[in-house]
């Protein structure tokens, strides 16, 4: 079989943007649209966006899960951080760390090059205590911790106020 170089290339190439669209299609739906990620950025002047793939029930495909926090995790591989900034369509990647068999193929030079990636797999290997500091801009701990204090309180009435509402249809 003969194959077309540009036209593989050019798959190749739509493979990438799709799947690299997604990820960033989903840290922003998580940034604008998840109701704890907004909650956060109602009392808090950013949002981290924590975002890690689990294999789903049928043991071969994956399912992402998106996680809005006030703190930076601990880095690991096989995940994905952003910070945003409240109020605006602002998101900075903070790291891009796929699992480690995958690393090879974001060398500069292969098809799947990627700079943001590189970056984030120097620091984890290199610089991790750095890639895990608090950005300069974040909240002191305890103001973290009133902060989701309240969140979790606000929630806990509108459980209570839901609940308590009487029933229509009744």
């Amino acid at each position: 079989m003969k194959l077309n170089f540009l036209e593989t290339h050019d798959r190749l190439q739509h493979l990438v943007d799709d799947q690299s669209g997604n990820v960033f299609r989903g840290a922003e739906d998580c940034f604008k649209k998840n109701p704890f990620s907004l909650a956060i950025q109602e009392k808090c002047p950013y949002v981290y966006i924590h975002a890690f793939p689990k294999t789903a029930d049928d043991g071969v495909n994956k399912k992402m899960f998106w996680h809005p926090r006030i703190s930076k995790p601990k880095a690991s591989t096989n995940s994905f951080l952003f910070r945003g900034i409240s109020g605006t369509d602002m998101l900075e990647i903070i790291w891009i760390i796929p699992e480690r068999y995958l690393w090879a193929q974001y060398q500069q030079g292969n098809l799947l090059e990627n700079k943001d990636v590189l970056i984030s797999i120097n620091n984890f290997e290199n610089h991790r205590s750095k890639l895990e500091l608090p950005h300069e801009d974040d909240l002191p701990e305890w103001r973290q911790q009133q902060i989701m204090a309240s969140i979790l309180a606000e929630h806990t009435q509108q459980i209570r106020n839901k609940n308590a509402s009487p029933n229509v249809l009744d």
